[in-house]
Order: C-alpha cells, then structure tokens, then sequence
C-alpha cells in the first residue's frame, strides 16, 4: 500500500476508470464478452510500470481472478441488477439495496485487485505493449473482440 491507505493499482484503475470511454469499455468487455475488468486493468498497470508476467504467471492470476469473480463480484453484481427478485419490495427499499450491494461489488473489484498486486507482476521487460498485455489477458477469459482491446489500448496511453 501506498500513502493514504491505497495501493498503486487502485489509484491507477480509479484514474484510468475516469477517462473519457473507459467505463462503458471496459463494461462491455465484462457484460457481452465475459473478460473480467479488474483483470485487464492490472495487465494495463504492469505495463505501465514496465512489468509483465510469463504465462504460467499470468495463468495463475487468471484463476484467482476467476474464482475471486465466482464466489465475491458475480454474486454481487447479479444481486445488484437483479431487480425482478426484488420486485414485492417498495421502490426505496430496491435503491438501498441495489447501492449497498454496489457498494460491495466495488469493494470486491478492489480486494481483487489488491490480491493481483500482492501476486506481483515479474520481471522488468521493455518489450511487452499495451495492446498484447490486453490480448493475452482477455485470452484468459475468452474471447473479446480485437477492436475493443485496441480501443483500450489507446484510452490507457
């Protein structure tokens, strides 16, 4: 952790997280291609920080990052969308519920990220881009279209 409580990675996915483009990005990465976020943001770190990972390395971080995604923020996240489960509860009742668990699936995304920056990232490499630290990530999850990755690439220079 740095000064102030928060971790470098954390400061850097709230920054980029803000730019301009990144949110609805990085969302439809996550909700129409099944690429987990917090995950393409930590590769995005490593290469900014001139660091990146072999594949076995980068294999072992997908796992956490999957079974973190499976038991803590997919939960989460279907509690917070799933409004048709809530439907006999008064309107007000539903927004408190839906920013609490908001709030949780916020605190699940950070305590992942948290762990992927404990995991590490290797050696310094100079050679490692942007682009092909997202490619191999997302490759871990699946597939995401090659304009999206590129996309993103660009937003985190």
């Amino acid at each position: 952790m740095s000064a102030g409580g928060r971790s470098a990675l954390w400061s850097y996915a709230l920054e980029l997280y803000a730019r301009p483009g990144v949110e609805p990005l990085l969302l439809e990465l996550q909700d129409a291609h099944g690429q987990c976020a917090p995950f393409l943001i930590w590769r995005l770190w490593l290469t900014s920080r001139h660091r990146s990972t072999d594949e076995e390395e980068l294999g072992r971080a997908a796992e956490l990052a999957r079974a973190w995604e499976t038991v803590a923020t997919t939960p989460l996240r279907r509690l917070r969308r799933g409004r048709e489960a809530m439907r006999p509860t008064s309107p007000a009742a539903v927004e408190r519920i839906r920013r609490a668990a908001k709030s949780l699936e916020l605190e699940s995304e950070r305590m992942l990220l948290q762990m992927l920056e404990e995991f590490g990232g290797g050696e310094t490499r100079s050679g490692e881009d942007r682009r092909s630290a997202l490619t191999s990530a997302a490759a871990m999850f699946g597939r995401a279209p090659e304009e999206l990755l590129d996309r993103l690439a660009r937003l985190a220079a």
